[in-house]
């Protein structure tokens, strides 16, 4: 039986329209999904909608429509967002759906038998904006700390969860799983956090109808981030298909933003400790994307459309800048001069070069078949040498997110190769007859193997072109393919396809022409 992966990303909330920020963390999580794959791990990866929250009710009024109807229509739209930049998502949980009503209803009804619930009276500060309840300490000139915007006091009779139960369990997980929240500097907040003390949680409203109600008590419906986070464990079968949930669980990494790691690991995990279900394995938080060093608004008008973006230069060109410009762990700026210089020169004047030069010279050489090897000097080695170093430097860079940090080293065997060509000018060996035409264009033809393979979870389109020209596969365990020089056999055909990646004129796309 083959290893398992489940990777998660945070789940959307609906009542904005979808940004860049949400394509990217998408993204990141569909690149990791995708190169596990091709590590031979049966792979799941669930993304989804948060439906229940004040806000998104607030939304479907001001349009006339009913929160049922309102969210169905945004689900849709951040869908066929993820679809248009290939997205392979094996769930898409809307967190208002039947399944993750019957996991929700399961998960709160354990966690209050075992006598982790109880009721109370609750006096707190709302944000609408991010579902939280602030105490009036944690208020910024009575401001919400994160928003600044004006915040609503909420009273009334509520449940409880006893978080304060699990202050001292969820330091020992911290303390021995060293690898639990990373990057460093978010472990060092929560556990600043948690040794302040935790105190408990109200887990219900009674003001709304909008939620799923409470299985002990329905005239109450749950709070908004507790059936948001159980998405996770619905994604794989709780409460639906335990024989799939117990495979695929614990998650081996929910990816989120760093605003919201207090929710994922301190509430989730004690969540899942009251409830007798194993913790996650690992909490990523990206940072915040901003465009021209601005943070992004539509209202000021600081805000690319993604689905604008994928109209016009496609998928593999956004996901591939996005991966390359903005590190995974820290926060990073977005700007459409740094997606045209990044694209002309990594995908059209590097990968989309070799693989241009590469097909056409084996094409005009050797009739577009893969050449037999003639004499061999000592720089003909360099490639395959650097490609044995670069493929588990890439392994160990996707292992950590660290995806700018991956394409880095492939862009070192890219640059190396179409350096190589200028080297070893392959149009002279054929002017002078000489055989080792052979060895070179055998060995470019590698090094574009390689590279393809290991670009592939990046720009899967491309990729997947290059791969039907050089007549290999891009399915199953390829641990052992891409470690393998040479692969390609003597006499096999080689296509030339069209040009991968145009060159953009960086003036007409800044100009808007």
């Amino acid at each position: 039986m083959s290893s398992t992966h489940y990777v998660t990303a945070a789940i959307d909330y609906v009542n904005g329209d979808p940004h860049l920020g949400h394509v990217y963390e998408k993204v990141g999580c569909d690149v990791l999904a995708r190169h596990r794959r091709l590590r031979g791990d049966e792979v799941r990866f669930t993304v989804g909608t948060d439906e229940h929250s004040q806000s998104v009710l607030r939304a479907a009024r001001e349009r006339g429509l009913t929160p049922e109807d309102f969210v169905a229509a945004q689900a849709e739209r951040y869908r066929a967002l993820y679809h248009s930049l290939d997205i392979a998502h094996t769930a898409f949980v809307r967190t208002s759906g039947e399944k993750n009503r019957r996991s929700t209803e399961r998960l709160m009804q354990a966690v209050h038998d075992a006598g982790f619930i109880y009721k109370g009276w609750y006096r707190a500060w709302l944000c609408p904006s991010c579902e939280r309840y602030y105490a009036e300490k944690e208020l910024v000139a009575g401001l919400c700390p994160v928003h600044e915007r004006p915040v609503e006091l909420v009273e009334e009779d509520n449940y409880f969860f006893r978080l304060s139960d699990f202050q001292d369990r969820l330091l020992e997980h911290f303390e021995s799983h060293p690898d639990f929240l990373v990057p460093e500097p978010r472990r060092n907040e929560i556990l600043s956090l948690i040794r302040g003390g935790l105190d408990d949680i109200s887990v219900s409203r009674g003001f709304s109808d909008w939620g799923f109600p409470l299985p002990f008590d329905p005239s109450q419906v749950i709070y908004v981030w507790f059936d948001a986070l159980i998405s996770y464990i619905t994604g794989v079968g709780y409460a639906s298909d335990d024989e799939e949930f117990a495979r695929f669980w614990p998650a081996d990494v929910h990816v989120i933003g760093k605003d919201i790691t207090r929710f994922h690991t301190v509430m989730w995990p004690a969540m899942l400790m009251a409830a007798g279900i194993p913790l996650p394995r690992r909490v990523h938080a990206h940072g915040f994307m901003t465009l021209g060093g601005e943070k992004m608004s539509k209202t000021r008008g600081v805000f690319i459309e993604p689905t604008a973006l994928v109209e016009q230069f496609g998928s593999d060109a956004v996901r591939y800048v996005l991966m390359a410009e903005i590190p995974f762990d820290r926060d990073g700026d977005f700007s459409m001069e740094s997606f045209v210089d990044r694209y002309n020169a990594d995908l059209a004047n590097d990968y989309g070069n070799l693989v241009s030069r590469t097909e056409k010279m084996v094409q005009r050489y050797f009739d577009a078949r893969v050449p037999g090897r003639g004499g061999e000097e000592a720089i003909d080695s360099e490639l395959r040498v650097l490609a044995a170093g670069v493929v588990p430097e890439y392994d160990a860079a996707m292992d950590r997110l660290d995806f700018t940090g991956a394409l880095a080293a492939v862009r070192r065997l890219v640059g190396r190769a179409n350096k190589y060509v200028e080297e070893t000018a392959p149009w002279k060996l054929r002017s002078a007859g000489d055989p080792r035409l052979g060895t070179v264009c055998a060995e470019l033809l590698e090094a574009l193997r390689v590279s393809t393979l290991l670009l592939h979870p990046f720009i899967p389109r491309a990729t997947a072109r290059v791969a039907a020209d050089l007549g290999i596969e891009l399915g199953g365990d390829l641990t052992g393919a891409v470690r393998r020089w040479p692969e390609l056999h003597g006499g096999e055909p080689v296509g030339v396809g069209e040009i991968l990646f145009p060159r953009l004129d960086r003036e007409a796309v800044l100009s808007g022409r």
